[in-house]
């Protein structure tokens, strides 16, 4: 199967080409010159032109094979005796490529030994030393020092702009991995919130609606109260699943939290009275002290701690109290049911508590109190990040 070509493969063996055809007529045009006469411009010395230029097609595979077949090329020609051509022009692109290709050392070591080379010749041949040095000399230490420095400039550039790109792909592989990880956390926050919720509403719900089965035809102004509780905590729960739901369908924005915070707790000790355990409340926290989502988790701790009193714990009385304590909130719950014999491995409402609390830099703990029931104390920051 022929696999196609990319426009960068194409735009190479076009460079690559012209590379090619401007070293062989460079170097015909100064055969053709001859501009010490010697009369030797023959068809093997615009062969030796053409294998130049035909050496440059391989300059990107075989960089220093190409040098150095050029080197050689350049004795064995002036070896021949065909017309001056000068000792760098032919290598001039050969010198160049090798640098670029990072051969920075063959590159200078051939540059070097052309040079040295025709120096020794011109010498030998009796030139005079101020032509040597002034032009000779001069011009090919030029050309081979302009090959090697363009080698290097390019090859410097290819590795910056290599660079960048790599920065630059690094940098959106985090960007996407912080979104992953920010779409993660929010959907962490309201599987908890659900959690939260539907799990106190419907803890809340089986027990009132046992206290309503119970009074039935006994005492229907209980069994009334019991009803009324479990239709205004459903009307609630339905307003919070409704926020929760308009959060999954816009990602990023904020479910609509309403009054919820320590303030709402009253409601969550109205509930637990409601369904028969006497619950004392001591909130010592100004309004408007706790940042908003301080304030939340506070809530949704003390909600999920009531929850598991009416759930697991058999309590008949329970306490929930709240107070500043060193820059941060303290909060607490106990009951005097089972304590941790109701509880034989924690369950997703405590490791819930301690993600909310471990998110905003607190912690949650949790076992016996102090009455022989089941004790949780969280400690929350004032302020996020403080």
């Amino acid at each position: 199967m022929t696999v196609p070509a990319t426009e960068a493969d194409v735009d190479q063996r076009l460079v690559d080409a012209l590379f090619a055809v401007g070293v062989s007529l460079a170097v015909a045009v100064v055969i053709a010159a001859d501009l010490d006469e010697t009369g030797r411009a023959e068809p093997g010395a615009y062969l030796f032109a053409l294998a130049f230029g035909t050496l440059v097609l391989a300059r990107r595979r075989l960089p220093r094979l190409v040098l150095g077949l050029t080197v050689l090329g350049i004795f064995v020609y002036y070896m021949v005796g065909y017309p001056p051509i000068g000792i760098a022009l032919p290598a001039v692109v050969a010198l160049y490529s090798t640098a670029e290709a990072g051969h920075t050392r063959w590159a200078v070591a051939a540059g070097a030994l052309l040079v040295v080379v025709a120096a020794t010749a011109l010498i030998h041949e009796g030139r005079p030393l101020d032509y040597l040095f002034s032009y000779e000399l001069l011009t090919n230490v030029a050309l081979v020092a302009a090959a090697i420095a363009l080698g290097l400039s390019v090859r410097a550039r290819r590795e910056a702009r290599e660079h960048q790109e790599r920065l630059h792909r690094v940098l959106v592989a985090e960007q996407h991995r912080q979104v992953q990880q920010q779409l993660h956390d929010e959907r962490m926050r309201i599987a908890r919130d659900l959690h939260d919720v539907v799990g106190h509403t419907l803890s809340v719900i089986a027990v009132h609606g046992n206290v309503a089965s119970e009074a039935i035809a006994r005492d229907d102004e209980a069994a009334r109260r019991a009803v009324q509780q479990i239709a205004e905590t459903a009307s609630g729960t339905m307003r919070e699943l409704r926020a929760t739901v308009r959060a999954l369908r816009e990602p990023g924005t904020e479910p609509e939290r309403g009054a919820l915070g320590l303030s709402a707790v009253p409601q969550l000790v109205a509930a637990a009275r409601e369904a028969g355990v006497e619950v004392t409340a001591r909130l010592e926290v100004p309004d408007h002290r706790l940042d908003g989502a301080v304030d939340a988790a506070a809530y949704r701790i003390v909600q999920e701690a009531l929850t598991n009193v009416l759930r697991h714990s058999g309590a008949r009385h329970a306490s929930v109290r709240a107070r500043l304590r060193d820059g941060a909130v303290a909060i607490a719950v106990t009951d005097d049911g089972r304590g941790t014999t109701a509880v034989t491995r924690p369950g997703a409402g405590l490791v819930g508590m301690q993600e909310r609390a471990a998110v905003l830099g607190g912690q949650v703990t949790f076992g016996t109190s102090d009455e022989g029931g089941f004790a949780v104390h969280a400690v929350l920051p004032v302020r996020v990040g403080s």
